[in-house]
Order: structure tokens, then sequence, then C-alpha cells
């Protein structure tokens, strides 16, 4: 078992000066094993804010960030999943399904994190699942024309099982939903193979 934090957008200081005093509290080192950040984090302090919580940080390059060292996007693999993560600059429009699936076609991952949005996501599609952690500062985003609700998410990766707890602050209480994905078995080959068919016959699957 694995838990892992996923957060982004945070947007410090440009928008914002600091995480909620809530999160803060929940967010405590010892506990978190890694942390998957999808980037605007903006500034060195709050990268090495991130680096006290878990001793594992990996973050993608917003539009926003003052390090252009981060990548623009991540590929890990996960036990049995391959987890990929960017910020969103790539989804056209934002946020689309369709853009987010073929995207993640061609990171060939299980789990595609990603952000930008500043809402929170979580759903399955086409067998694969997506996360947006949305902005745990709840920073002002163009693309809704105000402030978005604080959030971040917690992954507790279980082999191909990934229970997803989505922490939001709400009216100043902090609200928390679960989302459970199942990676699908891989399909079966339901042809028998004819006898005395070769090792390579066998490996091309005929």
């Amino acid at each position: 078992m694995v838990l892992v934090l996923v957060i982004g957008d945070l947007h410090i200081p440009t928008l914002t000066h600091d995480l909620p005093a809530k999160f803060k509290k929940l967010l405590v080192p010892g506990k978190i094993g890694q942390i998957i950040c999808t980037g605007n984090v903006c500034d060195k302090e709050t990268y090495d804010y991130l680096r006290t919580i878990a001793p594992e940080v990996h973050v993608v390059r917003g539009e926003f960030d003052e390090n252009t060292h981060f990548p623009l996007s991540i590929t890990i693999p996960h036990q049995s999943l391959r987890i990929g993560i960017v910020h969103g600059q790539q989804i056209v429009p934002a946020g689309d399904a369709n853009m987010l699936a073929a995207l993640a076609r061609q990171m060939d991952v299980d789990v595609l994190i990603s952000g930008g949005t500043h809402r929170f996501e979580a759903f399955e599609f086409e067998g694969r699942f997506f996360v947006n952690p949305g902005s745990a500062t709840g920073a002002w985003s163009g693309l809704w024309n105000g402030e978005a609700t604080p959030s971040f998410a917690l992954m507790d990766v279980q082999g191909p099982v990934i229970v997803t707890y989505v922490y939001q602050l709400v009216d100043g209480d902090v609200k928390v939903d679960k989302v459970e994905y199942r990676r699908p078995d891989p399909p079966k080959d339901n042809v028998e193979p004819a006898i005395g068919a070769g090792r390579s016959e066998l490996a091309a699957g005929w």
C-alpha cells in the first residue's frame, strides 16, 4: 500500500498567499509516501514545503512555474499500474475527456493525472482512470471567472486498485469523498493454438 498526495495549481504567491490552514493540518509528514503535483507550485518555498511532507516529490511544469527544469510530463510505474502526469496545457478544450483519453493512450498509462482547470475530477473512461486534483488553494481561474473550491486528493494504491479520497473545503469545512478504480483485467485470447504451434506463433497471438 502506498499513500500518494495528488495536488496542484497552488499559485503561491502569485494568486494566493498560502494553503488553507485546515489542509495544512491534514498534510503532516510521515504519513504520505509520495507527492504528485500537477504544476503551478509556483515558487521554491512552496516546493520546499512539499518536500517536508513526503520524501518523494514529482512535479510537472505549469505555465506559471519559476522552475523551468520541471518536465512537461512524467510516467511513474506504481506496482502493476502506470501513472502519467501532465499539467494540462496539452488538453484542448481544457479537461476534455476524449483528449485526455488520447493522451493516456499515447503515454501508455493506466492512470492520467492532470491539472490546469482548478476543478476536481475523478472518473473512469475507456478502462483508464483520470484524476484532476483541482486547485489546493482555490486560486482564481480564468476558465470559470472566479475562485475555485480548494481541493486535493489522496490516492491509496493497492496493486491494480486505487482508492482516491478527495478533500474539498466547502463553507469552511473539509468534505471528503471516495472514488475507487480497478484496472480491467487484460482480455484473454479464447482461440486455442494449433497443435505443434511454434513459440513465435504463440507470442504473436496466433
